[in-house]
C-alpha cells in the first residue's frame, strides 16, 4: 500500500505532474487496456475521466478503482483495526468470509466484458486487430484536426 514514505518523496506532486501533461497534451489521446489497469494508475495514464479521443479494451484486460486482492486488504485493515480501538474479538471464520465477498466482488466488477458493457471504455477490440484499429483511430484523429465543422446556420424551431 502507499504509505507516507511514498507522500513525502513527492508522490502527490509528481502525479500532479503526470495529470498536467496528461490532461493538456496536443496529441491525440488513444488508451488501450491490455492487462489489468487500476486505480490512480489507470486515471494517470488518460482513463476515461480524461477524455481520450478512443479508449479500447482487449478481452482479457481488467480494469477499476482497485483490484480485488488490494480492496480486501485494505477493509480487512481498516476492520481490525476498528476492532482493536473499540476492543472487540473478530470471528475469524466470518471476517475471513466477508473479506473473501469483498475481493470477488472487486474481481467480478473489473471484467472487461463487464466494464465495456457500462460503457467505461469505447470498445473490446480483437488483440489480432489492433494494430489496423490503432492505425484507424490515428487517422480519426488526423482527419478531425484538419476537417472545417459547418455549423448550423439556421436555427432551432420547437414545434
Amino acid at each position: 500500500m502507499v504509505g507516507t514514505q511514498y507522500e513525502h518523496a513527492g508522490m502527490i506532486k509528481h502525479g500532479a505532474k503526470m495529470i498536467q501533461a496528461v490532461m493538456n497534451v496536443n496529441v491525440p489521446k488513444i488508451a488501450l487496456y491490455i492487462g489489468a489497469s487500476f486505480g490512480a494508475g489507470n486515471y494517470g495514464m488518460c482513463g476515461y475521466s480524461y477524455n481520450p479521443d478512443f479508449l479500447l479494451t482487449w478481452p482479457n484486460a481488467q480494469t477499476g478503482v482497485m483490484g480485488g486482492q488490494q480492496a480486501a486488504k485494505t477493509m480487512e485493515h481498516v476492520l481490525r483495526n476498528s476492532a482493536a480501538r473499540k476492543g472487540k474479538e473478530i470471528d475469524e471464520d466470518s471476517f475471513s468470509t466477508q473479506i473473501k465477498g469483498i475481493q470477488e466482488h472487486f474481481d467480478s466488477q473489473s471484467d472487461a466484458f463487464i466494464t465495456s458493457g457500462r460503457l467505461i471504455d469505447h470498445g473490446m477490440i480483437d488483440p489480432r486487430d489492433t494494430r489496423k484499429v490503432l492505425g484507424f483511430c490515428l487517422i480519426t484523429c488526423l482527419e478531425s484536426k484538419v476537417r472545417k465543422l459547418r455549423p448550423n446556420n439556421f436555427g432551432i424551431a420547437r414545434m
